[in-house]
């Protein structure tokens, strides 16, 4: 490509594309209308929602819940006018390619990232404002009506939630609908969008309602990484001669299958091969996510220990005295010691994985590190309350979770790695391949690392729990 010549350079062209599109859109009343209505008309409606719940709650003696109430309706005020963004946002690239007036932009001497960049400012810039106004306009309803007026803490975590979760809708719409051939098909996907972001707004709520107005800070964090994530993401996936040349999308069960069968065997002739391939190339691989892993769960046992502390379990609950038989009764009756509590204890193992791997693979792995570090904290938190009643936790959890802990925790922390890199391969796809094949090729990674190393360790982890574990906690704990 030629250079790019002054005027056009740096962010000056990237604000020449979104100039364009902010005209455009003052000139639509679709998209003005809606944003009008969700900035005026809709902050009066909650201040009298507001004043209404105030009113009855006073009647029945909770004026907390009103309290609490306020702030959470001034969240919503600034939600529903964003969420014209991702209208706008799932436009910017299928929109114009259905409308013939997307190739004139693409042949201009503007940069990949300018082009993109532009698009995203665009679909901001007009739906941030409505959504500060409403919320302007909602506080000066609540200072008149009311007399409540807004800590500033609290509004400055509104807004900034606002921002971000604008940011965020606009940058995965963008995604979409540079990859999508049609509105329709963005209007389709864009669910991914909008239901997690409605999941996100319920979980502040329910924060709002308990008073925890600290914990909004790490969301909007939160927040922050996964734009930018999903910035880069659009950024490296820009094609101009492919969002030119692709006419529609095709999905192809076959070609699926085959590019998964190569990926998983990955040239190997036989198991032996096959099983170097898997310790020669795929486990170094994962050392940088396994690392991280190992980071997090050490974090969430600090948690646990942290939690302890907290809310500390009366001591009589930590006791430990009973007949040791009368123990190993009573774990038979569990399915301890016995074949069908291996396939129990196995089973529910792996359902965990999978249930993380399916959230990790649409999360960038987060919710997969959630979820698989969630029994650390469990751990911790226990370790935590026998320390502050005295008992020796050491002991105690050497006994009862030490001996399949030593095999389960390694697996739980390679599936850890496997389903992070996973869930990070649509931020950096390799060049020269479609997203949906390096998508397909990271779900094969995955897969290669369950098979090969992750059920295999599960099995023994489950097996040590069921006929070990339970044979050296009596023994230890009990004296049997």
């Amino acid at each position: 490509m030629s250079a790019v010549p002054a005027p056009l350079a740096g962010a000056h062209g990237a604000w020449l594309v979104a100039r364009r599109e902010i005209r455009d859109q003052g000139r639509d009343w679709r998209i003005l209308a809606p944003i009008a209505m969700l900035t005026l008309f809709f902050p009066l409606l909650m201040n009298f929602t507001a004043q209404a719940a105030v009113d009855f709650v006073n009647r029945y003696g909770a004026p907390i819940i009103g309290e609490r109430l306020i702030p959470f309706l001034l969240l919503v005020v600034g939600f529903f006018p964003i969420s014209i963004s991702l209208v706008i946002a799932l436009e910017s690239f299928a929109g114009e390619r259905e409308r013939l007036s997307l190739e004139p932009l693409l042949v201009t001497p503007l940069s990949n990232m300018q082009l993109y960049v532009g698009k995203m400012l665009a679909s901001l810039v007009a739906p941030v404002l409505a959504a500060y106004l409403g919320i302007v306009v909602y506080s000066a309803g609540l200072i008149l009506r009311l007399d409540w007026r807004p800590p500033v803490p609290l509004l400055v975590q509104v807004l900034l939630l606002t921002t971000a979760q604008a940011l965020v809708m606009v940058a995965g719409a963008v995604v979409i609908s540079s990859l999508t051939t049609s509105v329709r098909a963005a209007n389709l996907l864009a669910s991914f969008i909008i239901i997690p972001v409605a999941q996100l707004v319920i979980l502040e709520s329910m924060i709002m309602f308990w008073g925890q107005y600290s914990v909004l800070w790490y969301i909007v964090i939160g927040l922050l990484v996964t734009s930018a994530l999903l910035l880069r993401m659009g950024i490296h996936l820009f094609n101009r001669e492919e969002l030119l040349g692709r006419e529609l999308d095709v999905l192809n069960l076959a070609w699926v299958g085959r590019v998964v069968r190569t990926e998983f065997g990955a040239g190997a002739g036989n198991l032996k091969a096959w099983y170097v391939g898997l310790f020669r190339r795929s486990l170094p691989r994962t050392l940088p996510a396994l690392g991280l892993v190992a980071l997090v769960m050490a974090a969430g046992y600090g948690i646990g220990l942290w939690a302890a502390r907290q809310w500390t379990l009366p001591a009589e609950m930590l006791t430990l005295q009973a007949d040791p038989q009368l123990v190993l009764a009573n774990m038979r009756e569990l399915g301890f010691l016995q074949p069908q509590g291996w396939l129990w204890v196995l089973s529910n193992n792996l359902r965990a994985v999978l249930l993380a791997s399916v959230l990790g693979a649409f999360t960038f792995g987060v919710l997969a590190l959630v979820l698989l570090t969630t029994p650390v904290i469990i751990v911790g938190y226990i370790a935590g309350n026998l320390a502050l009643a005295g008992a020796s936790a050491g002991t105690v959890l050497g006994a009862l979770v030490l001996p399949h802990a030593l095999v389960e925790i390694p697996a739980a922390m390679l599936a850890g790695a496997a389903i992070l890199r996973w869930g990070m391969v649509v931020v950096s796809p390799a060049r020269g391949r479609s997203l949906g094949h390096h998508w397909l090729a990271g779900f094969a990674e995955w897969a290669r690392l369950m098979v090969g190393l992750v059920v295999p360790l599960l099995a023994v982890a489950a097996a040590i729990e069921v006929f070990l574990t339970p044979l050296i906690a009596v023994r230890v704990l009990f004296g049997g």
